[in-house]
């Protein structure tokens, strides 16, 4: 009798094991919930990098929140998950002072050579002659050192040079830049770096891939095509914002980049819809690379203004940090309706 209890009380336990781990297991694996936007008050123009420490790490323009504490040097938030993202400081100690006036806008940050690169543009509303610098870092929180400029948009001749957006391709550095303007030489450009990415060697080898009524230039490569991101309309007019983002493709990272009818992003009103606001969100813009999580979907990071809640107490737009799954079709990039989400949805899968 002892034995056959014994027998019994052994398959029960197995049994109950077998139950824990299967408990477990999914447990580890449960999709988690998430809920547009996932960093407030403000992250505008964000740039995400996963760093060496783990966790991801995302900065954005120059901003005064309204906290007290004046303008941000480039906020640095961080997050394990892509959902739930902390405040950490800020990235510079003190603005740097290749230029008189401006703030640091559209920061792009990249590990190159071991180290962390800030592409970054410098620029007040309306200035005749924005630039692009670089900053330096041995750690992804920062504090960065400044390297100074690369260049003037009079010493390249491109108008409106802010935006900057760092790439390798076919093992070259490059960086691409450029924003709104009507004038002849507009345009987003594109030029190749020196092998440590510090400087431009011949500013004259700059090429042309978008009209100038794109700015916030993304470019990533997934398959076969290069993938070009830029926003277009106005992105700080608060829940009147009309910025939004399109897309282009080209088998070479100098292009033409083609939207899906087949025209040149080199020719105005090209490029065709990725998202665009809707009744809740305006200004949906400027966006980050895409990153893919352990289920291999991508996701894309970007800003959008509440038109419930628009501004914060100094008046600056709150251009809220907001995430979206994005599909294929056809090798197109999609959004579900081409418009932000609203409801609690499924949350990126990252251990």
């Amino acid at each position: 009798m002892n034995q056959i209890l014994f027998a019994f009380f052994g398959v029960m336990a197995l049994a109950s094991s077998a139950f824990c781990q299967t408990a477990q297991k999914q447990f580890d694996t449960k999709i988690s919930i998430y809920q547009n936007p996932v960093f407030e008050p403000i992250l505008a123009d964000p740039t995400i990098i996963k760093a060496d420490d783990g966790w991801f790490y995302a900065y954005g323009t120059m901003d005064d929140w309204g906290d007290g504490k004046g303008a941000h040097l480039v906020p640095v938030v961080r997050s394990k998950d892509l959902v739930k993202w902390d405040f950490v400081k800020d990235a510079f100690l003190k603005k740097p002072s290749w230029k008189e006036k401006g703030g640091i806008w559209a920061p792009d940050v990249v590990k190159v050579n071991g180290k962390y690169y800030m592409y970054y543009a410098y620029s007040t509303w309306g200035d005749a002659n924005p630039g692009v610098g670089l900053a330096v870092a041995d750690s992804a929180a920062g504090p960065f050192t400044d390297l100074g400029k690369l260049f003037l948009s009079a010493e390249v001749n491109v108008p409106n040079s802010i935006d900057p957006f760092y790439i390798e391709a076919d093992g070259k550095k490059y960086v691409f830049w450029g924003s709104y303007s009507n004038a002849p030489t507009q345009g987003t450009y594109g030029v190749e770096l020196s092998a440590d990415g510090k400087t431009v060697p011949d500013l004259s080898e700059k090429f042309k891939i978008a009209a100038g009524d794109f700015e916030a230039v993304m470019i990533q490569k997934k398959g076969d095509y290069y993938y070009f991101f830029g926003s277009r309309e106005n992105c700080c007019d608060g829940a009147k914002s009309k910025y939004h983002i399109r897309v282009g493709r080209s088998k070479d990272i100098t292009g033409p980049f083609l939207d899906k009818d087949g025209k040149d992003l080199k020719e105005r009103n090209s490029g065709s819809v990725l998202i665009q606001p809707n009744e809740k969100y305006a200004g949906t813009g400027h966006n980050a690379r895409l990153i893919t999580d352990n289920a291999g979907t991508d996701w894309l990071l970007y800003h959008a203004i509440d038109r419930s809640n628009p501004t914060v107490s100094t008046g600056a737009n709150r251009r809220v940090l907001m995430l979206d799954k994005v599909t294929w079709k056809d090798n197109w990039p999609e959004i579900l309706n081409a418009q932000p989400s609203i409801d609690k949805t499924a949350a990126p899968l990252l251990k």
